[in-house]
């Protein structure tokens, strides 16, 4: 069975300070906080989920903020720099945002492209690339219009303990095809418009360490639930310990480690974030799975209080 994913349904990451988290996706980026809810494994921590104004998948990074937690160490067996995509034109205003909030960038080239590279305030590593493919943004916020906004991610930068095999569980099980290598990097694009360029560096560095500041795992986009399960034995029949799949409200998804010690995940497209919420209200409230509705008040009570704010 030959499978082809999409390419990129979410990116999940440990942070810090949750306002902080908001403050710069949010307020900065530009990104919708289109949904408030709990890590559904540990309800006494926010999960996050920013993305463009529907919250389409390939759109969505997600975050689990630990206020006081340790320091992880991006290296080996995760993600290394998540890549956002902008409109043709648009790196100029992204130069100048970042210059007016006092964040430091370096500016890069790759197959022919041009990268920001900058950090956001707990250490992960970001860069914004512009590219014709993928739907403009519409949300508008903090002085941000959609002919600049982030449509989405553009990619991914991996670091693996084993690029070999990572390069066989990207073109063997999740259908990718190489594109070409360029120094350290070997790029792989998937059929989608936007999270559909991945990066893998086939050198190998020191082995990373998950804390605040790193990616915990990266999603892959599945159609439907048919299309889920089929993933899930595609994967076992080659090789991967895959879990059961697990109901995460907004999405299923299956996990499993690749050789590479990168965690992956495949989520499905549906249901989306509106269901629990109108499109236009998505990410004012505190949402809860069932349960954890009876916690409703002990929870609003010890998580600490986020406002999207603009910071113009």
């Amino acid at each position: 069975m030959t499978k082809h994913t999409t390419g990129i349904h979410h990116i999940t990451a440990i942070v810090g300070h949750p306002q902080e988290n908001v403050d710069f996706y949010a307020g900065i980026l530009g990104l919708r906080l289109v949904k408030k809810t709990v890590n559904f494994d540990d309800p006494g921590t926010y999960h996050l989920y920013f993305g463009n104004e529907g919250g389409k998948p390939g759109s969505i990074i997600t975050f689990f903020p630990w206020p006081n937690a340790y320091k992880g160490r991006i290296g080996d067996g995760q993600v290394g720099v998540t890549t956002y995509v902008v409109p043709v034109g648009a790196l100029e205003f992204w130069k100048k945002r970042l210059e007016k909030f006092d964040i430091e960038y370096s500016v890069s080239e790759r197959f022919g492209e041009t990268y920001l590279q900058f950090d956001d305030p707990h250490g992960l590593h970001l860069e914004i690339v512009e590219r014709q493919e993928g739907e403009l943004n519409p949300h508008v916020f903090g002085g941000i219009t959609k002919d600049v906004a982030i449509k989405g991610f553009g990619g991914a930068i991996l670091y693996s303990s084993r690029p070999e095999e990572t390069t066989k569980t990207l073109v063997d099980i999740m259908g990718l095809e190489v594109v070409g290598t360029e120094g350290e990097i070997t790029r792989y694009k998937t059929t989608g418009d936007i999270g559909n360029i991945i990066d893998l560096k086939m050198t190998v560095g020191t082995r990373g360490t998950m804390g605040v500041g790193t990616v915990h795992h990266i999603a892959w986009r599945a159609k439907d639930d048919a299309d889920h399960l089929d993933w899930q034995k595609h994967a076992q029949n080659n090789g991967m310990h895959v879990t059961n799949v697990k109901d995460r409200n907004y999405f299923n998804a299956i996990y499993f480690r690749e050789h590479g010690e990168i965690l992956f995940e495949i989520a499905t497209d549906p249901p989306g974030f509106a269901h629990d919420e109108t499109y236009e209200t998505m990410g004012s409230q505190l949402m809860l799975p069932s349960q954890y509705e009876h916690m409703r008040d002990s929870l609003e009570m010890s998580l600490i209080p986020i406002e999207v704010r603009r910071l113009d």
